[in-house]
């Protein structure tokens, strides 16, 4: 059984400021390498010793190695920013258009939604707008594809943010009756 206290991850590698090339070029072959018997995953566990991280850490290659990693991690950040304020302005100019349907019609569909989703039995009071609410915004997830090239947390969860309310915004101008449950859903999700 190894000691994980004198053995370091590939994730603390990067925590400590290593990508994937310093340390195929500077650590090179792990010192030990295996599954993980906490978690199946198809790519092996690589440890490092710590003690060679750290000394490995006092070079100058691994100085210059960390600068230029860090001037390429600027790069990166510049482009996920470039990108976040694309999709951002894309979600901002995208029309919305809600499907418009007979207040019946709407009816029949939400509640055959909340039926195909698993839900029976009657609902509580207000259930119903609730139900509609939610078959529009199913309606309406094609506007997802305006996310597309937003990655882990670069504005994600911010583009996610506008979308909804823009959204909930058009389903409300809609059908001004919905537009109480729309408010309610955006304070939830705030």
């Amino acid at each position: 059984m190894t000691d994980r206290t004198t053995y370091v991850t590939v994730a603390a590698l990067r925590g400590r400021g290593w990508s994937e090339a310093m340390i195929d070029g500077l650590l090179g072959q792990a010192d030990v390498q295996g599954r993980d018997p906490r978690r199946w995953s198809p790519a092996p566990v690589r440890l490092y010793l710590l003690a060679r991280v750290e000394a490995v850490e006092r070079t100058p290659d691994f100085l210059r190695a960390a600068s230029v990693a860090g001037r390429g991690s600027a790069a990166a950040d510049a482009g996920a920013e470039r990108r976040r304020r694309a999709v951002l302005a894309a979600i901002l100019a995208e029309p919305i258009e809600v499907p418009r349907l007979p207040a019946a019609e709407l009816e029949r569909r939400a509640v055959r939604h909340r039926h195909l989703l698993g839900a029976r039995g009657p609902g509580a009071e207000g259930a119903l707008v609730r139900w509609q609410v939610g078959y529009l915004r199913q309606a309406l997830a094609r506007y997802e594809t305006l996310l597309d090239g937003l990655y882990g947390d670069t504005g994600r969860a911010e583009a996610e943010r506008l979308l909804r309310r823009r959204l909930y915004e058009a389903i409300a101008a809609a059908y001004p009756r919905l537009a109480r449950e729309c408010a309610r859903r955006m304070e939830l999700e705030r």
